[in-house]
């Protein structure tokens, strides 16, 4: 990793690491604002479909230039344009061909000519437009194989040694796309270049501010742009121009010094600067030039106003992909540098970031080669979060105090890694017990749950034992209509798309899958781990399930496929757990009495229609959770009936409408039990507009019309 930052080494894994942290951090900490003096005036479909295609003529540019400048008072105007050819359509070099050659001789066209020479010469009407206001153009530079050189390009900002040493590692290009000369030379205020770096992964994070060009310096148009607002004050008073100057071998600094102000910017040894993008839905004050054409624009809207011109037409966009937004009009990029300069919020990548990384490595890898051996586990893995959290801090500082981006993925990394290396090595010392603990519970129990039993490896075996826990069934309803109509092929996928959210379900909540039983789930709770709460556990993911429902819908819908919903019956009780089978195929399981009754309350609810249904035993050990009575219902192979609850989300007290319904369903029960059938059909009409509990209802009012009270009757004898 130290190789790496130093350069010899080139781990790209590392270096997309470094970017994609960067954009967190950028993205996370960018200004809430932008510079509101800076507008957009954007050349869009509208403007196109009032004036014409693209390119426009050059009198129309001359007039969207004299509006903004001129009428509207706009204090600067920059343009993301280069016009590199001279404009032909007014037909003016047609006539002046035809003057100088068959009707050279004739004096009428002559004096024609001459009277519409001013009215036709476009280029002309534009370089008039920028003698007289304050408009920076745009340039393109290009290194290709063979790169042209055609325009003209504006005076250099420095010479290329007027640096000194500091500008010695300015990048260096070799051809260029500048203005017609006239046109150049017309701007007064120079030119700014339309460069930007695109990094390996194709977005935009930097801008060269100064390159160097046929022997001079020349600054981006958004540097060019701060240069002449700090050439004078605001009414257009012409000052001295800005001196630049650079700090530091190798560069970090660049300086501008004007009448209006001072500017000092941080960059790399290269001069260029990271874009300090504005947080996202954040947005510059963008106007159609259609509307500045037409006169449409609220009064004042541009007066005083930092205006960038760009073209964002279809077929025209000029986009370019940041860590902000995938695709910003390249206007936008120098917009937000442009802001940046004027609010001191841009930040560099300094010249000594490889030595810095290196070192903060070969500390960190010091420390934590000595240290971690030394260490028990979890004293080791705070020590590497303590350090990764310090390191996290000093970036963050750097970035907001010194405005200095540095590198950060490899500095992250190191601890992790290193603690991962130490672990390999202990785990070699301990995996036989551990590994043969992962081979017995490891397709029934979460692996977190197995983890924490390899703590003590020891303290747990397959041999079947007795032990108190709590088993669920959870089946789907109409399962056998829905094998009869779907294919095959779909039903099974769609039941293992639901077995997965049940089987997370368990796992999240602590439970040991147990078996799939045709469209049927059981898990049971308190074995192997042991567990104190195994009811509450169990109830948990019960009600969980129920709630996961909707998400599972959705899937299901994608699909095509139908809803489908769940009948859970929970009971806790005595039962035997262990390794149980035959010599040809053994598994993990339960069974007894306790899992029996589970299995016919499961049977109840999915006759009735109930959801969800617990024993009396469930219902005893979850405290104070509200739970609705259901009455005492006869089940096959019990003599006696068995009292069954339905549990709802919530605790006594937790929430008042749920306690409501609580003892409104107990008075239910009362007047049911007692054969008061009106009062408990009002109770019934009050209740029954509630979801909690609306199929309780539903089956409370089938009992109340069918003459059973929930204390046994044959319906729901036969039916369990």
């Amino acid at each position: 990793m130290a190789l790496q930052a130093l350069g010899p080494l080139d781990i790209a894994p590392l270096q997309r690491l470094d970017r994609w942290l960067y954009d967190l951090q950028l993205r996370q900490l960018a200004p809430r604002q932008v510079d509101p003096r800076i507008v957009l005036v954007d050349i869009d479909e509208q403007a196109l479909a009032e004036h014409g295609r693209w390119p426009w003529r050059r009198a129309v540019l001359a007039d969207l230039l004299e509006r903004i400048a001129g009428r509207e008072g706009a204090r600067l105007v920059g343009l993301d344009l280069v016009l590199a050819e001279p404009d032909r359509s007014s037909g003016l070099a047609a006539l002046e061909a035809l003057a100088t050659g068959a009707l050279r001789d004739e004096p009428g066209f002559q004096a024609a000519l001459r009277q519409l020479r001013p009215q036709l010469d476009d280029d002309g009407r534009l370089t008039d437009v920028l003698r007289r206001h304050p408009v920076v153009l745009g340039f393109h530079l290009s290194n290709e194989a063979g790169a042209a050189r055609s325009g003209a390009l504006p005076p250099p900002l420095a010479a290329s040694g007027a640096l000194g040493a500091a500008g010695a590692g300015l990048l260096q290009w070799s051809g260029h796309g500048g203005n017609l000369p006239r046109l150049q030379d017309a701007a007064q205020l120079g030119a700014g270049h339309l460069n930007a770096l695109i990094d390996a992964d194709g977005l935009v994070r930097r801008l060269p501010l100064l390159v160097q060009h046929d022997g001079g310096v020349h600054g981006t148009l958004a540097l060019v742009m701060a240069r002449a607002l700090l050439a004078g004050p605001a009414d257009g008073t012409p000052g001295a121009a800005p001196t630049l100057s650079a700090s530091g071998t190798p560069l970090h600094a660049l300086q501008l010094r004007g009448a209006a102000g001072r500017l000092q910017v941080p960059v790399d040894a290269q001069a260029v600067a990271l874009v300090p993008y504005a947080a996202v839905g954040t947005a510059f004050p963008r106007l159609s030039a259609a509307d500045v054409l037409a006169g449409r624009l609220p009064p004042g809207a541009l007066r005083g106003k930092i205006v960038l011109v760009g073209v964002s037409a279809p077929g025209l966009i000029d986009q370019r992909a940041t860590p902000v937004d995938e695709a910003l009009l390249g206007t936008l990029v120098h917009a937000h540098l442009l802001s940046g300069l004027l609010g001191g919020q841009v930040r560099a990548v300094p010249a000594a970031a490889p030595l810095v990384e290196a070192a903060t490595l070969l500390a960190l890898g010091a420390l934590l080669v000595w240290a971690l051996p030394r260490l028990a586990l979890w004293r080791g893995a705070l020590l590497c979060g303590v350090l990764m959290l310090a390191l996290a801090g000093a970036h963050a500082a750097a970035w907001q105090q010194a405005a200095l981006v540095l590198p950060l993925a490899s500095g992250l990394l190191l601890p992790p890694l290193l603690l991962a290396l130490y672990l390999l090595l202990a785990f070699r010392q301990a995996t036989g017990a551990r590994r043969q603990l992962a081979g017995l519970f490891g397709q029934y129990v979460p692996p977190e749950l197995v983890a924490e039993m390899s703590h003590a490896p020891a303290r747990y075996s397959m041999r079947s034992r007795s032990a108190e826990l709590t088993v669920l069934f959870a089946d789907v309803p109409g399962f056998s209509g829905l094998a009869e109509r779907m294919p095959p092929a779909e039903l099974g996928a769609m039941m293992n798309l639901l077995f997965s959210h049940l089987t997370d379900v368990v796992r999240a909540h602590r439970g040991t899958l147990d078996k799939y039983i045709g469209d049927a789930v059981m898990a049971f709770w308190g074995a192997p781990l042991d567990d104190p709460d195994h009811a509450c556990h169990a109830v948990e993911a019960a009600l969980a399930m129920q709630a996961r429902l909707p998400a599972l819908h959705a899937e299901l819908a994608a699909h095509g496929w139908p809803p489908l919903a769940l009948n859970i019956g929970v009971n806790t009780g005595s039962m035997v757990v262990g390794d149980m089978g035959s010599r040809h195929r053994r598994a993990y399981t339960v069974m007894g009495d306790a899992v029996n009754l589970a299995a016919r309350l499961q049977s109840l609810c999915s006759h009735h229609g109930l959801g969800l249904v617990v024993g009396d035993a469930t219902r005893r050990a979850l405290g104070d959770t509200l739970c609705l009575a259901l009455g005492r219902v006869g089940v096959r192979g019990r003599d006696a009936p068995v009292q069954v609850w339905h549990p709802l989300p919530w605790r006594a007290g937790e929430q008042p409408a749920a306690d409501r319904i609580a003892r409104d369903w107990q008075r239910l029960r009362a007047a049911a039990e007692s054969g008061r059938r009106a009062e408990a059909e009002a109770l019934l009409d009050q209740l029954q507009d509630e979801p909690a509990v609306a199929a309780l209802c539903r089956w409370q009012r089938h009992q109340l019309h069918t003459g059973a009270s929930g204390q046994g009757a044959d319906g729901p004898r036969a039916a369990a």
